[in-house]
């Protein structure tokens, strides 16, 4: 199956634009034989950068807010017009709005431009916090199909790849290729305050790592970050803090780097993926499969999504 790793700028806190950029994508990945393309955390529009510079930035929070991307909406529409007009399958991160609410979320586009899945990221990370709400089990919902017999893929976001039980549940679904959604990430730099799991290297070091876990190819997809991204959203702290050429990568089951970005500029990665190379690699050992007990040790789980309760007042009561 040949897929298509994105490694671009969104136009920051502008949905509309965005959303054009993502269709001119998918055409772009499309024409080159791809089935699949995806795209890193909070693509549209753009992920919240500024953050981790300072806790509250009012103004680009409404603003961030108002340009996030409803499920039911014109915008996503387009997008799935998109997917079944070029016969491809499209995995997107993005904000959701939900009424004046956002999440960090994915959703799996099939060839016929129909949602197959939909999800939102379990636990937003530190900062995160101060802008996205959690998911309920709507975070479980993250391996499908593709339609034709295709291969089943799943999808996780940023940290979400250093949670042992979402993982594990997720790779048990008989995943075959896995969507890892990053930001963008700062490279690493000795004797930088900040962890060495939070950089480029420690990002892309996790995602190989899920991969030999599961078994199934990952799709390691970050974006760029230039200098006037930084400006637009007002960043100067230690983390973002600088321009960012992206750090994506295509990764054997094995956990091996089969294709990187070149640094510095927008670009798709594209590779053919050989699918039997999965179950060569889980004949050695499958996590979710044989090489499992459990007998021994056994998850439990709940994806039944918790609806918000709204109580109508009677009488003033």
């Amino acid at each position: 199956m040949r897929v298509a790793v994105t490694q671009h700028e969104p136009v920051w806190l502008d949905l509309e634009k965005t959303v054009d950029k993502t269709c001119d994508i998918i055409t772009e990945a499309a024409e080159a034989g791809a089935k699949l393309v995806v795209f890193p955390e909070c693509w549209v529009p753009g992920y919240p950068a500024w953050i981790w510079s300072r806790p509250v930035d009012f103004e680009l929070g409404v603003k961030y807010v108002e340009n996030s991307l409803k499920i039911d909406s014109a915008q996503m529409r387009r997008i799935q017009d998109a997917a079944a007009t070029h016969d491809i399958n499209v995995g997107l991160g993005f904000s959701e709005r939900d009424g004046d609410s956002v999440y960090i979320a994915q959703v799996l586009i099939d060839q016929k431009g129909e949602v197959q899945m939909k999800r939102r990221k379990m636990k937003p990370t530190h900062m995160e916090r101060t802008i996205f709400g959690d998911a309920s089990g709507s975070c479980l919902a993250s391996v499908v199909e593709l339609p034709e017999n295709g291969p089943r893929v799943g999808s996780l976001a940023c940290w979400e790849h250093i949670q042992p039980l979402l993982k594990y549940y997720t790779l048990s679904q008989n995943e075959q290729i896995h969507i890892a959604a990053w930001p963008p990430m700062d490279p690493f730099v000795e004797g930088s305050p900040g962890f060495w799991s939070m950089t480029a290297e420690g990002c892309r070091s996790i995602t190989q790592t899920y991969a030999a876990e599961s078994g199934a190819f990952a799709l390691h997809c970050t974006a760029v970050l230039s200098d006037a991204g930084i400006r637009k959203m007002k960043t100067d702290g230690p983390i973002m803090g600088s321009p960012i050429a992206g750090s994506s990568a295509i990764i054997g089951p094995d956990g091996r780097l089969l294709k990187t970005a070149e640094s510095g500029s927008e670009q798709l990665i594209v590779a053919d993926l050989n699918m039997s190379d999965v179950t060569k690699t889980k004949t050695f050992a499958d996590a979710g499969g044989h090489y499992s007990r459990p007998d021994l040790l056994w998850l439990g789980a709940d994806p039944t999504p918790k609806p918000v309760v709204r109580i109508a007042k009677s009488n003033g009561v």
